[in-house]
């Protein structure tokens, strides 16, 4: 009996000195931490949706059901995708989804055919310009989405369409022409505006892989007679295809989740897509319940996708395109017509790149859309009255209080989800690769990416649905919630740029100085850091750069005036299209600004590799 009394405090305390000296390590320290963390900020959430998803909401709901609020039901799940009465679940549900596949399908052949081609004419042939290409192509990844959406509203409309309430465009302007609806709103502009946006995906996935294919696999054909278009179809295709692959399920998935481009490009109101019609259910007083059955299936098609693409690109990871064989890549000679296709490239790169800007700058001029005898400032300089939805917002741009502290506000919310993001990421990075092939390690790298996989306005709706449980309730609506879903929808930024760094660095050149006895703290602030700093850098850029372009994350959860992005939107929505205009100018300028700055500064430069 002693011996069983005395073995207890020991057993206690061998538990107790195994989890400090477990705790005493930094890395051990660090994944634990974020493991906590990162249940608690990712995985309650999607608990607490689809909770949502099977209970009565305060509002409307008890009435039209029947039933108490808080009641666990179906009925929600029913009257989303099995209520054919009038249509029903047609309307509100399978018809948004269709229209947003084959949204998302169109874009991927638009992203994909425009970017690989440019790929192909950068690395492959002797086209001039390359430089001056390269660098405007990826401008339209940089700018938010709705800012092509607002740019291809004010190149179309014109004033045959009551639905852009007959203003007139740049483009019936200029040369008197009026294009018909369908060009202005629907599905092909909302998949033109998404596939430019993403083309510069394709271009960064198919250029990289055909600059750094080996030279030989080609020259093998060709010295075998085989024609240009079989080398193509037989070798350098073949290779590429992961990276289109990978392209499409990206674009695919990002697409058909979009909210921003089709809230801009459907104000005739005969495209509904998934996530503006999710949007309206939860926001409806008796739909909430079905706004949070929508979301909990687009989130898990999304993951579906991207889960493909994982598998995917993780399959055949002994497909090897670099060797130190490779010889220089014998460049396709375009004679002629050389130029001729720069120009044209140019024009066309320059249309989507630098257009924006411009017409943005001239929309918030003209009093009248689209008529340049109306040129004026007094959308920028007027104390006059503007009558708008929003409060306080009576005054041009540079009068007016609500615009300059959303603008305020965006920048320090987006400074401090990048500073946040950034740390947590290198942290992350550095926990994960030095203990790697843990299941700890495993469960913090894998959390850490999952908000990647979930479609912005879904995120949103998360934490929007968690402000309806009792104790948390205090977070709708506050600075900390924008601040909180920002910092964690954009870790797997910095988490995955934390890795690579992390991962290219010897666990020798750390172990050197702990033998010394170097702090823990000194070591990465004077040895690791300095290291991989651009590369660290790069993982505060990302978050801040999506944070100031970003709507759909917060469109649910902040309110008109909280952020730059939403007083635009709803400056759109109130027919004052002049200040949108002008704040879309300013913000577009500032983000490309930042980003170039960022780039001089550091070295980085998205389009590295690929031949601009």
């Amino acid at each position: 009996m002693e011996s069983i009394v005395e073995k207890k405090p020991n057993f206690f305390r061998n538990a107790f000195n195994k989890t400090r000296y477990f705790l005493s390590k930094p890395y051990n320290l660090i994944l634990v931490i974020f493991a906590l963390f990162l249940t608690a900020t990712v995985v309650l959430p999607l608990f607490s949706l689809l909770r949502s998803a099977f209970v009565i909401h305060i509002g409307g709901e008890s009435r039209e059901y029947g039933l108490p609020v808080g009641t666990f039901t179906f009925v929600h799940w029913r009257q989303t995708l099995f209520n054919f009465e009038y249509n029903y679940s047609y309307n509100f549900f399978y018809k948004p989804l269709i229209n947003s596949v084959l949204m998302a399908i169109l874009a991927c052949v638009i992203a994909v055919g425009f970017g690989g081609v440019v790929a192909f004419l950068i690395t492959r042939t002797n086209v001039p310009f390359k430089k001056f290409i390269s660098l405007l192509f990826i401008f339209p990844y940089i700018m938010p989405t709705w800012s092509l959406a607002m740019f291809w509203e004010n190149i179309f409309k014109n004033s045959t369409l009551t639905s852009a309430f007959n203003q007139v465009g740049f483009l019936e302007a200029v040369t008197g022409i009026c294009v018909p609806e369908w060009m202005v709103y629907g599905l092909f502009p909302m998949s033109m505006c998404l596939g430019i946006h993403y083309a510069p995906f394709a271009y960064i996935f198919i250029g990289g892989i055909l600059r750094n294919m080996d030279a030989n696999l080609e020259e093998a054909g060709t010295i075998l007679k085989a024609s240009k278009f079989k080398v193509f179809r037989k070798i350098t295709f073949p290779i590429i295809l992961p990276g289109v692959m990978s392209t499409v399920l990206l674009v695919f998935a990002s697409s058909m989740s979009s909210y921003t481009v089709p809230i801009f490009l459907n104000k005739h109101g005969k495209f509904p897509t998934v996530s503006t019609t999710m949007r309206a259910l939860i926001n409806g007083l008796t739909t909430k319940g079905m706004g949070f059955v929508v979301t909990t299936i687009i989130i898990l098609i999304s993951i579906a996708i991207l889960s493909v693409n994982s598998h995917m690109t993780g399959k055949r990871k002994s497909f090897t395109t670099v060797t130190g064989k490779s010889g220089q890549v014998s460049k396709i000679n375009l004679k002629k017509a050389k130029y001729p296709i720069a120009v044209l490239l140019a024009i066309t790169v320059s249309f989507f790149a630098i257009m924006p800007i411009i017409i943005f700058g001239l929309g918030s001029l003209l009093r009248i859309p689209g008529n340049f005898s109306t040129f004026t400032t007094y959308f920028w300089t007027t104390t006059d009255t503007i009558e708008t939805r929003i409060p306080g917002s009576s005054a041009g741009i540079f009068k007016n209080p609500t615009i300059w502290t959303a603008f305020g506000r965006t920048i320090l919310l987006s400074v401090l989800v990048a500073l946040i993001v950034g740390t947590f990421g290198i942290l992350i990075g550095y926990g994960v690769t030095r203990k790697r092939g843990t299941k700890l390690s495993a469960y913090v790298s894998n959390l850490s990416f999952f908000p990647y996989l979930i479609p912005a306005l879904s995120f949103g709706a998360i934490y929007f649905s968690l402000s309806f449980i009792r104790g948390f309730s205090w977070l709708n609506g506050t600075f900390f919630l924008l601040l909180l879903v920002g910092g964690v929808k954009f870790l797997p930024f910095a988490t995955r740029s934390g890795t690579n760094a992390m991962m290219q660095l010897s666990a020798e050149i750390e172990e050197a100085a702990t033998i010394v006895g170097v702090p823990w703290g000194r070591r990465m602030r004077k040895i690791l850091f300095p290291i991989q700093k651009s590369s660290f850098i790069s993982g505060y850029l990302l978050p801040f750069i999506s944070c100031m372009r970003e709507m759909s994350l917060f469109v649910l959860i902040g309110s008109s005036t909280s952020i730059i992005t939403i007083v635009l939107q709803n400056f759109d929505n109130s027919g004052v299209e002049q200040i949108a205009n002008g704040i879309n100018f300013m913000l577009i300028l500032f983000i490309i600004t930042v980003n170039l700055i960022i780039n001089k500064v550091t070295g980085a430069s998205v389009d590295k590799g690929v031949g601009g």
